[in-house]
């Protein structure tokens, strides 16, 4: 099988075309996968990436020479056709089809099987080889469909409510923030700390439907807004920044959160496993869509999966990366 692509201390690399695919490292030439801080990096000379991942991109690394490109849409780079499409991660996000010779290999970035009504669905790629992240790569990790989760938050929040508690929800400032305001029912005011709003003002501007939200102030309270859930970094949890609203109820929405003695860790008494990233199901049913006989595994339970793929016929290798994951405030899980 022909090495469309390789791998290389500034990340995964095609020669054919001369450019990394969410290099970590600067490089003359970078294709981004979506948005989060340890996929989209600073110091690239030119960057490409789909035109609804562009504007967040654009945000956070500043003035860059960057180019969009829709899904679906092949484009020549050098000796290779590239393509993009939907992951089902986080608005804008994407797997990259790369094909060379008749040879095509594809690189998933991060992804999730479930539609969750606002990041466009993911979309099974056919391929001779396929890159998958496996950050969630154990049979441990099975989601709940999301409509479960999403009553569960409802109930905490109501019971919060009750009480004359706010509630606080600790999620990743882009993807995760704005999947849990879009899925929620209308039960009270959403209060936003200003990362999360940044990011939602962006998304709204996109064309994305999001609900009306409130960016937190000096002059919002919880006697202000009574009966609010306040969406926010998890870092906000527990810090004087929350301590401002008085009684409240915290909690943290991360795919972690299913296994209790990080729950126990983090000191949360109150967690909801709701992910961005594929769980064990998810995981093996788009590996199998592909159709791909060679599967790389990068960013996560790497060795047990790999080791899993092999058990299954698959001719499996594990990419080493550095992207950072649930130790990156942006990077969701």
């Amino acid at each position: 099988m022909a090495s469309v692509l390789t791998f290389t201390d500034s990340g995964i690399y095609c020669p054919a075309g001369n450019f990394h695919i969410d290099p970590w490292r600067p490089v003359p030439r970078a294709l981004i996968t979506h948005g989060h801080s340890d996929h989209a990096r600073p110091g690239h000379t030119t960057y490409l990436a789909t035109d609804a991942a562009l504007p967040v991109i654009r945000r956070r690394l500043g003035e860059i020479s960057a180019d969009g490109i829709p899904y679906g849409e092949r484009r020549r780079i050098g000796a290779a056709t590239v393509s993009f499409h939907p992951a089902g991660h986080v608005p804008g996000s994407a797997q990259i089809r790369v094909e060379v010779a008749g040879e095509v290999w594809v690189v998933s970035g991060d992804y999730k099987t479930e539609a969750d009504g606002l990041a466009e669905p993911f979309e099974p790629v056919p391929c001779h080889a396929f890159i998958s992240e496996c950050t969630f790569g154990l049979p441990v990790f099975r989601w709940q469909p999301q409509p479960m989760v999403m009553d569960d938050i409802a109930r905490w929040w109501a019971a919060n409510a009750a009480e004359g508690k706010t509630s606080i929800l600790g999620a990743y400032s882009f993807g995760k923030a704005q999947r849990l305001m879009a899925g929620l029912p209308a039960l009270g005011p959403i209060l936003t700390h200003g990362a999360v709003e940044e990011m939602t003002s962006i998304l709204r501007a996109q064309g994305y439907r999001l609900p009306d939200t409130i960016r937190v102030t000096p002059e919002v309270t919880a006697k202000t807004h009574p009966g609010a859930i306040v969406i926010a970094p998890p870092a906000a949890l527990g810090s004087a920044w929350a301590g401002r609203f008085g009684p409240s109820g915290e909690a943290f929405a991360s795919g972690w959160m299913a296994v209790r003695g990080i729950r126990r860790r983090r000191s949360l008494g109150t967690g909801f496993a709701l992910s961005d990233h594929a769980d064990w199901d998810g995981l093996n049913t788009a590996i199998r869509a592909t159709g791909a006989t060679r599967v790389f595994v990068t960013h996560g339970y790497t060795a047990p999966f790999r080791h899993w793929l092999e058990t299954q016929g698959y001719d499996a290798g594990i990419v080493e990366t550095r992207f950072t994951g649930d130790d990156a405030e942006e990077a969701e899980a």
